[in-house]
């Protein structure tokens, strides 16, 4: 297991030692989640935890835990979420985040804004001062759209292009059936809360991968002479 691995792992079983018997889950998407949701199924597999039922933020996730006998409910039948862990690409020190790398952003905050907590779950390597420095914002845009909005946000001073597949021709295509933009402006992101509301309401577009004011609590992988370790900062004031 490589050094970052170590520290997913690490921060993943951190993670599940805030969950308690009888919980409803937000399971997130991505790399670090996907250790979560495995660790989950461990602890519940040994008795560890009982009655726990998982609400899937991406088609990634529902696979997962189906596989590993993890009780799904669908989103539209919860009227809350005790608890969403889920990954990030990008968390300042306020714990604003930017999500999305996997196209799966526009559930995880459906999922994150139904929760009662919010539990972030990074290597030390997605800590930063400033969002959209290096990590691009991913928007999701009906297909018929994309060109439209990616001239607005040129005059925004943003620079976007279109995700495309690897393994496939053309591009990225989301769980919702839609493209995505990845988004990169001039100076970054310092008014979060600003850009996410205002790409928001651009015509054709579905959401973007910034999340505000959603975060409870972000737990860092990190490693300290070679042995993985998990501490908790807080958020700037």
């Amino acid at each position: 297991m490589d050094s970052q691995t170590q520290m997913k792992q690490a921060v993943a079983d951190a993670a599940i030692r805030e969950v308690k018997s009888e919980m409803i889950i937000g399971l997130g998407s991505g790399s670090t989640a996907a250790l979560m949701i495995k660790s989950l199924a461990d602890a519940m597999r040994l008795g560890k935890l009982q009655n726990i039922r998982g609400v899937a933020t991406s088609f990634q996730s529902e696979v997962l835990a189906l596989e590993l006998d993890i009780p799904l409910i669908d989103l539209a039948s919860v009227t809350q979420i005790d608890l969403a862990i889920d990954g990030a690409d990008e968390v300042d020190p306020e714990f604003q985040l930017i999500k999305g790398g996997g196209a799966c952003h526009v559930r995880e905050k459906l999922v994150a804004s139904k929760a009662d907590q919010l539990l972030i779950v990074v290597d030390e390597t997605k800590l930063v001062q400033n969002l959209n420095q290096s990590f691009p914002l991913p928007v999701e845009v009906l297909p018929n759209a994309w060109k439209q909005v990616k001239d607005v946000i040129s005059k925004m001073n943003g620079s976007s292009s279109l995700r495309m597949a690897t393994k496939k021709a053309g591009p990225i295509v989301t769980d919702q059936g839609n493209l995505i933009l990845d988004v990169l402006f001039n100076d970054g992101i310092k008014n979060p809360k600003d850009i996410e509301m205002t790409i928001n309401n651009i015509p054709g577009v579905l959401e973007n991968g910034l999340f505000v004011d959603l975060t409870d609590k972000v737990l860092v992988g990190k490693l300290e002479n070679n042995i993985p370790v998990v501490y908790s900062p807080s958020k700037a004031s």
